[in-house]
């Protein structure tokens, strides 16, 4: 889709999605101006299809597309509730402590059952208890599609359940203090009444950890427009009882001060319909053009900012040889110094066996870049 009638679809979606969750009536003649299959489009990228359903059915349009889209997001809510409350009751009976992460709970503040899609659940638990989990996991009819990598291991159960089952909340080579701030997570997290293992942010430490989670993709490959609804969703909710002293404090040790004042005026300003300013349209545009977890130039484009200081080469470098501490973070038997020249082979061969199709475009791009950026 050519990149000005995708910005048309996306402000059409944004106009919807801000009548739907405001629970008000859409314009009609505004609607019929629209076209449904390229809207369709934009919003399965975003994610916010099932959304957009519901404003068009506040007008009184059916539309097959967008009507199947609202029955699977409902369908999958239910359907990750059920599941979730299995997996939870399994690790109160291990006694392994856990607490439900974003958009499990994020979802419940929408005003319509579905409205916020869900594309898996996140739970953070025990980070020395994973095989455990797995065993659990795996009793419960999951499949597990990967283990011992990154900040979580992934499962799913057909027909449309994945979880991920987190030990960690950010890598140590994400983006400004995420890592060091989240180290040590439990200490942050406040005891739930109703259970014996279960854990919950506070309400500011849960806005913290949304925006922390957003910043990463943000600052990687982009996000897309669901996280400012989300921060809308939220402050509708808390903003008038939130404590902004300690908010700031935190803010200020994550790095986030800007990105929160940004993200948070962006999103308020959207979603309750107030004209934008120039500057805030060329940001908005940064998360259109994003998609709702990002696109490989953005991520490219930044990592060649953060890791190679602008230059090619020193990113590439990077790219192979990347710091210890994220070395031991993703193969974690490198820890052994004799080990460390074959986790560096071993993180190739991955990369090119598990993710060869993502990694050549990425060095395609490079290359192409470093050609562009050429002096004659």
């Amino acid at each position: 889709m050519e990149k000005q009638q995708f910005r048309k679809n996306a402000l059409d979606m944004l106009y919807l999605t801000r009548c739907a969750v405001n629970q008000k009536m859409p314009d009609a003649e505004k609607i019929s101006h629209m076209n449904l299959d390229t809207l369709f489009e934009v919003c399965e990228k975003h994610i916010l299809t099932a959304c957009v359903a519901y404003a068009l059915e506040m007008a009184g349009i059916q539309n097959h597309q967008f009507t199947q889209a609202k029955e699977k997001s409902i369908r999958k809510n239910i359907l990750l509730d059920a599941e979730r409350t299995k997996i939870l009751k399994r690790l109160e009976q291990e006694k392994i402590w856990y607490m439900p992460l974003k958009g499990a709970i994020l979802k419940d503040w929408y005003p319509k059952l579905g409205m916020r899609q869900m594309s898996d659940n996140d739970i953070l638990c025990d980070e020395n208890c994973q095989k455990e989990i797995r065993t659990i996991m795996t009793e419960l009819g999951f499949t597990c599609e990967h283990f011992g990598i990154g900040c979580d291991n992934a499962y799913f159960k057909e027909p449309v359940s994945n979880f991920e089952m987190h030990h960690s909340l950010f890598m140590v080579s994400q983006v400004g203090n995420l890592y060091q701030y989240y180290a040590d997570v439990k200490k942050r997290l406040i005891k739930d009444e109703n259970n014996q293992y279960g854990y919950h942010f506070s309400t500011e430490d849960f806005y913290l950890y949304l925006l922390a989670h957003e910043y990463k993709h943000y600052s990687a490959g982009g996000i897309g427009v669901r996280s400012l609804l989300d921060i809308y969703i939220f402050m509708k909710k808390f903003g008038d009882v939130l404590d902004w002293d300690y908010l700031n404090a935190e803010l200020q040790k994550l790095e986030m001060t800007d990105y929160e004042l940004q993200s948070r005026q962006l999103g308020m300003k959207l979603f309750s319909g107030k004209k934008l300013t120039d500057t805030e349209k060329e940001v908005l545009d940064y998360y259109i053009f994003s998609g709702v977890y990002g696109n490989l130039e953005n991520r490219v484009e930044n990592e060649i900012q953060r890791f190679g200081d602008g230059s090619e080469a020193k990113y590439l470098v990077k790219k192979f040889f990347p710091s210890r501490a994220y070395l031991e973070k993703s193969v974690p038997w490198s820890k052994h110094t004799v080990l460390v020249p074959a986790a560096f082979a071993y993180r190739i061969v991955r990369g090119a066996t598990h993710s060869w199709k993502r990694n050549t475009t990425q060095f395609k791009y490079v290359l192409d870049r470093k050609k562009k950026n050429k002096p004659e």
